[in-house]
C-alpha cells in the first residue's frame, strides 16, 4: 500500500482586531420646562404681600436734598468729601519742623524789634525809665554836685533855683561842647520845670575845665531837686 500523504497544516486564522471605542454620545438638550402659571401667581402674590419700607426720616431727606443742591450749585466745599482727613487717616505732625518754624519766626521778630529800638528808641508807653538827656560824651565830664544846688524863696514871693558845676575835657583833642538841659523835679521825682543852658565856651582844649553857674526864678513851688545833662535833640 502506498504511504499516506501527510495533510498540509491549515492556515492560521488572524486574530480579530480590537473593537474601536464607541463615540461619546452628545448630551441631549434639556427639555424646556413648561410654564407654571400657578407658581407665577404665587410669586406675584408674595411680592404684593411684602411690607413696603417706610420713607426716610425728615432729617435724612433734608441732608440728601442739601447735598444734591450743593452738587448742582458747584459748591463742592460745602459737600462732605470722602477724602477728608478723619481717623485713622489724620495727617501726621512733625514736632521738629514745627519748633524750627517757631524759632525762625521768633528770631525774625526779635531782630526787627531790636532794629526799631536802635533806630527810633524805646516807645514812651513802656513802663521803664527813659533818660530825658542825650547820650553821654565820653571825653566831656559833667560835674554838678547836689550840695551845690541852691533853692530858696525870694522876698517878693518868687522861687529861686541855682546850680553850680563844671565841664572838663579829659581827652587829648579839642572837643565841641553841646548844650545843657536842667530838669527840676518835685518830691515824687516828677518833672515840673526845665530850662536850657548854653555853655560860655563851645569848644574846650585838651584838659580844659569850664565852670557853669546858672539860676532861674519863678519856678514851681514844688521843685525840690535838679538833674543836669546834655540836651536831647
Amino acid at each position: 500500500m502506498p504511504a499516506p500523504v501527510p495533510e498540509a497544516p491549515a492556515p492560521a486564522t488572524p486574530a480579530p482586531a480590537a473593537p474601536y471605542p464607541p463615540a461619546w454620545p452628545e448630551p441631549a438638550a434639556p427639555a424646556a420646562a413648561p410654564p407654571a402659571p400657578a407658581m407665577a401667581h404665587e410669586a406675584e402674590a408674595a411680592t404684593s404681600a411684602a411690607p413696603i419700607a417706610p420713607p426716610p426720616p425728615a432729617e435724612a431727606a433734608h441732608n440728601a436734598s442739601g447735598f444734591l443742591d450743593n452738587i448742582e450749585r458747584g459748591d463742592f466745599d460745602a459737600a462732605p468729601s470722602s477724602f477728608a482727613h478723619e481717623p485713622p487717616f489724620r495727617a501726621r505732625r512733625n514736632p521738629a519742623r514745627m519748633w524750627t518754624m517757631l524759632a525762625a519766626t521768633f528770631a525774625v521778630l526779635a531782630l526787627t524789634a531790636a532794629g526799631a529800638v536802635w533806630r527810633l528808641g524805646l516807645p514812651a508807653w513802656l513802663p521803664i525809665n527813659h533818660s530825658p538827656f542825650a547820650a553821654s560824651q565820653p571825653d566831656l565830664v559833667l560835674s554838678f554836685p547836689a550840695n551845690r544846688q541852691d533853692r530858696r524863696s525870694l522876698a517878693n514871693g518868687g522861687e529861686y533855683f541855682g546850680i553850680s558845676g563844671s565841664i572838663t575835657n579829659v581827652s587829648k583833642q579839642r572837643r565841641d561842647v553841646p548844650l545843657l538841659e536842667v530838669i527840676l523835679r518835685d518830691e515824687h521825682d516828677r518833672k515840673v520845670y526845665s530850662w536850657e543852658i548854653t555853655p560860655a565856651k563851645r569848644v574846650l582844649a585838651p584838659g580844659e575845665t569850664l565852670a557853669v553857674n546858672e539860676a532861674v526864678v519863678d519856678i514851681p513851688h514844688s521843685a525840690r531837686s535838679a538833674d543836669i545833662g546834655w540836651k536831647a535833640h
